[in-house]
């Protein structure tokens, strides 16, 4: 740290190629190869551990990697101080899987294991939200930034950011695999957007503005924007249910987020280039509102699926989560100091939109593959066998092939992250029996 200057958070120096292997080699193991592994994982595919312990072996290298590099020097910050949480969540992931791989299972072990077969897997899909809070916190460790008078505002855009790309994975989620378990839920998806819209108001009311002190800057537009949302919520929670209590469709959320987005977009800026960047992505966040209106009304015609079985969704409701995902990445990148960094280097704000898009797609594009691998060993016999379904008037019978993906659903819990049984014919290579009646 001797080179860092006074009041400063980095060093002058130049990343080094150490630095720079680290950055790559954490990005391949906990950004790709980790959540790669626990879809594996939850497919019970025999990938799931040659994927597993490649990532682990490249994460233990860059950890040695991030503490050997020269060049460049960082003042204590949080990305370094969430390296132990973050080692620590593997060690453990590491342990567990071994031990599960033992198949110890005589004795108390009988029970041990099946509250490490829970364990291991929640803590396996922890990791992807662990390793997104890491690199984030690394990009702002290495720039120096969010410190000082910079920390509020820098936090506001990191964490609304992601949550909107957390929105947008949750939507393609339940777009293209999860309207069966919203089926057993028994709520409308808009019941849980509008419980989290509300609670998230609730917490921008009384967090945007220190009370009993003077209103300045967007104090006041960021404090009616959390009451907005709340109010709002309650509205869509109220209306996500029929009379007899069946779950109905609402565009609440949608206007929610549609309002949102035209606040954002007049939010006023002390950089041109600020004003420009936080009206793209005003716009992108209405347009992803405006699209889940649009979507809800008049694509569904407030069904929950086109579908009986939920899997051919329509090409327009992609746009709605692709828009959340561009509008995080938006957000993310507009706080104050790196607005500040793009305005000395003269860097026009639709070459940075332009790169920010382009993030957004491939995150967008990871997801999907990532949806696809599971759903299609998860699901792939019943799509061999749609010309042996029973048909009614030429058509599939719908109804037989969604209780078939009832089951299958049912049998690919999250929960089930690793296999009782080391020794059984892995899920993908087995032959379901054909659906039979009673007689």
């Amino acid at each position: 740290m001797d080179n860092i200057p006074e009041g400063s958070a980095i060093s002058d120096d130049p990343i080094d190629s150490i630095l720079w292997t680290h950055i790559l080699v954490q990005a391949v193991a906990w950004g790709i190869l980790f959540p790669t592994g626990m879809v594996l994982g939850i497919i019970r595919s025999r990938w799931h551990v040659p994927v597993q312990t490649t990532g682990s072996i490249l994460a233990l290298i860059g950890y040695f990697l991030g503490h050997k590099h020269k060049g460049r020097q960082f003042a204590p910050n949080a990305h370094a101080k969430f390296v132990p949480t973050l080692m620590f969540t593997l060690l453990a992931q590491v342990v567990m899987g071994i031990y599960l791989k033992l198949h110890i299972e005589r004795g108390i072990h009988g029970k041990i294991r099946k509250v490490v077969v829970k364990a291991h897997g929640w803590v396996g899909k922890l990791m992807p939200v662990v390793s997104w809070v890491q690199f984030v916190l690394g990009g702002i460790a290495s720039m120096g930034f969010c410190r000082a008078d910079h920390t509020g505002q820098c936090l506001a855009h990191f964490i609304m950011g992601s949550a909107f790309i957390a929105y947008g994975i949750l939507l393609t989620i339940l777009l293209l695999v999860g309207q069966f378990w919203l089926r057993r839920s028994g709520r409308s998806q808009e019941f849980f957007d509008s419980l989290v819209i509300a609670a998230w108001g609730c917490v921008n009311t009384f967090t945007e503005h220190r009370w009993g002190s003077a209103w300045v800057g967007n104090d006041l537009q960021h404090t009616t924007m959390g009451i907005i949302w709340w109010c709002a919520g309650l509205v869509g929670i109220w209306l996500s249910r029929t009379r007899d209590g069946r779950p109905k469709r609402n565009l609440i959320p949608g206007i929610v987020i549609l309002l949102t987005g035209w606040g954002m977009s007049a939010h006023p800026q002390h950089l041109p280039i600020s004003s420009m960047v936080h009206a793209v992505f005003g716009y992108t966040l209405m347009a992803a509102g405006l699209a889940r209106i649009i979507e809800i009304s008049f694509v569904l015609k407030d069904r929950s699926t086109l579908s009986a079985d939920g899997t051919d969704p329509n090409s327009f409701q992609y746009l709605t989560p692709f828009l959340l995902f561009a509008s995080g990445f938006l957000f993310m990148g507009a706080t104050e100091e790196q607005m500040q960094l793009l305005a000395d280097a003269h860097v026009t704000h639709v070459s940075y939109v332009f790169i920010l898009y382009s993030l957004a797609f491939l995150l967008f594009l990871f997801v999907n593959m990532l949806i696809h691998l599971y759903a299609v060993h998860a699901w792939g016999q019943d799509t061999k066998r749609d010309a042996e379904t029973p048909r009614a008037n030429g058509v599939p019978n719908g109804h037989a092939r969604a209780d078939r993906r009832v089951r299958d659903a049912e049998e690919f819990e999250l929960e089930g992250l690793i296999t009782d049984d080391e020794d059984a014919v892995p899920i993908e290579d087995k032959e379901r029996q054909p659906l039979t009646s009673l007689s």
